[in-house]
């Protein structure tokens, strides 16, 4: 081999080498990406880019099977995992209020979030979120289909383990404000929906994704009320997976 085409390997290989440790510094600097504006853009993409080849929900809503509610015998949280699915240091929650929260601050573990900035969906609050025994609480982890209603819905009948991955799946939980979610409770679509008006359509959309995702059904006064909101927002498209 030539000594010029030795160099010009050696040039090349040595860029790709940059390039890869670039890339690993980048995410062991931290595990998330905390500044606003990328965390706006992620947001911005996911529900724009993204949902345009999604299903429109109203199309997936008339095709969800329509019963009754079963019954809630049997029902506990651990039906649905042990608490939130643990990966090392980190948990489920940590890793929802790091996609949802913005300007966030994270402990030395690279996954905990100590402060950050939450913008709910819920009723359009603005909260400073500060991690701490008396005020973790003012941010909440939301089932978006309440897992007794996922119960009496279809289910009782998955695997422990899909019930599992259905309690810890991203499609499922959202963050909101501490005091909306312990308001919603078990509620369905026909008994609660969120306060701001403006997120009921995308609110109603990301139920029915859950619902198809997880072979569930919804009940009459759920299909009803579901319709009734999508009425208003026709080209409501089911979230990205």
């Amino acid at each position: 081999m030539s000594a010029k085409v030795y160099r010009r390997r050696r040039s090349v290989a040595i860029a790709i080498i940059g390039v890869i440790v670039a890339g690993a510094i980048a995410w062991q600097g931290g595990a998330f990406d905390n500044s606003a504006d990328n965390n706006s853009a992620v947001r911005e993409n996911s529900t724009t880019q993204n949902n345009s080849s999604q299903p429109l929900a109203s199309e997936s809503l008339a095709k969800l099977p329509v019963k009754g509610r079963a019954p809630k015998t049997g029902y506990s949280r651990d039906q649905f995992g042990n608490g939130w699915a643990k990966w090392g240091k980190c948990d489920t929650r940590q890793k929802i209020l790091a996609r949802d929260l913005v300007d966030i601050k994270l402990a030395s573990d690279g996954c905990t979030v100590l402060s950050g900035t939450f913008h709910d969906p819920y009723t359009g609050k603005t909260i400073a979120f500060t991690r701490g025994a008396e005020t973790s609480s003012a941010v909440q982890i939301d089932h978006v289909v309440a897992l007794s209603d996922a119960w009496q819905t279809g289910a009782q009948n998955l695997t422990a383990d899909e019930r599992e991955t259905l309690a810890n799946d991203d499609l499922e939980l959202l963050a909101s404000d501490g005091k909306a979610n312990q308001q919603k409770s078990d509620g369905d679509a026909a008994t609660w929906l969120p306060p701001n008006k403006s997120f009921r359509c995308e609110y109603v959309a990301r139920q029915i994704a859950v619902k198809v995702k997880y072979r569930l059904w919804v009940t009459s006064a759920e299909h009803d009320a579901m319709a009734k909101i999508l009425a208003s927002c026709p080209d409501e498209r089911l979230p990205a997976p």
